[in-house]
């Protein structure tokens, strides 16, 4: 995301938005509508994040159509859209700058349909694979065209709380994604939770083409054609070594290759961005410690959370026989509380308590992870183990994300606001798309005819949030430097 996708200044004066009732000359351009605007904006976020989180409902339902194929081979179903938003969030920024956010949203928004149909008509397994690459490259050209516009046209009073509602539409897709996909599925089969995409997204870009303002960025680089490949091949390669590692061996020159390959083009980006004008990953923005400190914090987090989204219904569906629907249930409590969490840390948590939020949190996670591990056994225990497990963590990983963005958010300078929430976000994706990559390799090497290959998840789960707590803790001293800085 670009950091020229920044709240309203001399530059977009232009453009401020216009009183209701005011005249309007003939010819001129409609008067900008900021809550059509925010409306719009939180729209696309909506179906944007709720497609990482629907699809893990529908997983099992999938995995039945095509039961030829591996659970490894499946789960690229979750990581190709992972992969691909995390990639080119911050191309798709610069982007969205050098060719006009309204154009840049609309076309994003409209492949994202067209790639949700493909994903709902899909005949094999490889061709929805293809789908949902395409949705989250759309996905990655909707959030930072759809932020852009939103910042730019949002009168300053209204700012803090339009960019509130806007990041709340991402934790409401969170909490409805179970049920709504368990209801959807269980009525329509897995091809519905692709299917529904179809109306609001057509809906969304006829509303746009009518009430989006006509606005172009500053920016006119394009960014790095080198870097953002290098960076979209070496994520893509570093997944496939991981998710396939287990059933390729890992001493075996296919899965050693492609993460020292994944590794390497990754590492060529991060030094090509360091040296480009306009590069494929805001590598200046790590130079704050804060930011840099909440970034990693995010994709330890954000691995451990993809990685128990992605189990839990394969789990209740393959090993305690729960229908679609009654699984999608079953995960509703954690996703609400991760949505009440969210906005009460949002709302009431002050810059100095972000790093014990993250902290607890994830220490709480961690805590009950292993407890789980302990427990979880093939006899169905909903209201013993199940239930609090799910409340604990939708709870903590609620409170741990909207902190780490707040406080990579405001550790930055406004201009650069736009620029944070996007690496954040790049960082938790990608950190999401390793998670289901190890999920899927430990599932693969147990198999889904017990709990072993569960726990085990579970466990891999309780490291990562330990992780993730431990560097949150290093928020406290970047904290402080910056309260002695200024």
């Amino acid at each position: 995301m670009s950091s020229s996708a920044s709240p309203p200044s001399a530059s977009t004066s232009a453009a401020a938005p216009v009183a209701p009732g005011t005249p309007r000359a003939p010819g001129a351009a409609p008067a900008v509508r900021p809550g059509l605007v925010l409306l719009l904006s939180a729209g696309a976020t909506f179906i944007a994040f709720l497609d990482t989180t629907v699809v893990n409902v529908a997983f099992p339902d999938m995995a039945a159509s095509f039961p030829a194929d591996r659970v490894s081979d499946l789960s690229w179903v979750v990581s190709s859209y992972a992969v691909l938003f995390a990639a080119l969030l911050t191309p798709a920024g610069r982007v969205a700058d050098a060719f006009g956010r309204k154009r840049v949203f609309l076309l994003s928004l409209a492949v994202f349909t067209l790639a949700s149909a493909l994903c709902a008509a899909a005949p094999d397994l490889p061709l929805l694979i293809t789908g949902r690459a395409l949705q989250g490259a759309a996905a990655a050209g909707m959030i930072p065209a759809a932020l852009g516009l939103l910042l730019a046209t949002t009168p300053p009073a209204g700012l803090a709380a339009a960019i509130g509602v806007w990041g709340a539409a991402g934790s409401m897709a969170s909490a409805a994604g179970p049920s709504l996909g368990g209801l959807l599925v269980d009525a329509f089969g897995w091809r519905s939770v692709f299917l529904i995409n179809v109306p609001v997204g057509i809906l969304l870009v006829a509303v746009g083409l009518r009430g989006l303002p006509e606005r172009t960025g500053t920016e006119r680089r394009l960014p790095d054609p080198l870097g953002t490949f290098a960076i979209t091949g070496g994520i893509g390669l570093l997944v496939l070594g991981l998710t396939k590692g287990s059933d390729w061996g890992w001493a075996s020159g296919a899965a050693v290759g492609c993460i020292l390959c994944g590794v390497a083009l990754i590492a060529v980006s991060f030094v090509r961005s360091a040296h480009q004008a306009a590069p494929a990953v805001e590598t200046a923005l790590f130079r704050d410690p804060t930011f840099a400190v909440a970034s990693a914090a995010a994709a330890f987090a954000g691995a451990a959370l993809f990685a128990w989204m992605l189990s839990g219904p394969l789990f209740l569906t393959t090993v305690w026989h729960y229908s679609v629907l009654k699984a999608g249930f079953a995960l509703t409590p954690g996703a609400f509380t991760s949505a009440v969490a969210a906005l009460a840390v949002g709302k009431r948590t002050r810059p100095r308590h972000l790093p014990v939020v993250v902290a607890v949190s994830m220490t709480a996670f961690a805590a009950v992870s292993v407890w789980t591990w302990s427990q979880l056994d093939t006899g169905p225990r909903f209201l013993a183990l199940w239930l609090p497990m799910g409340l604990v963590g939708g709870a903590a990983f609620g409170a741990t994300l909207t902190a780490l963005s707040t406080a990579a958010a405001t550790s930055l300078p406004p201009l650069r606001f736009a620029s944070g929430v996007g690496m954040t976000t790049t960082a938790r994706q990608l950190g999401g798309a390793l998670g289901v990559a190890a999920t899927a390799s430990v599932i693969a090497a147990h198999g889904t005819d017990g709990a072993r290959a569960f726990r085990e998840v579970f466990l891999v789960c309780a490291a990562l949030a330990a992780v993730a707590a431990l560097i949150g803790l290093g928020l406290t001293r970047t904290a402080r430097t910056h309260t002695e800085e200024s």
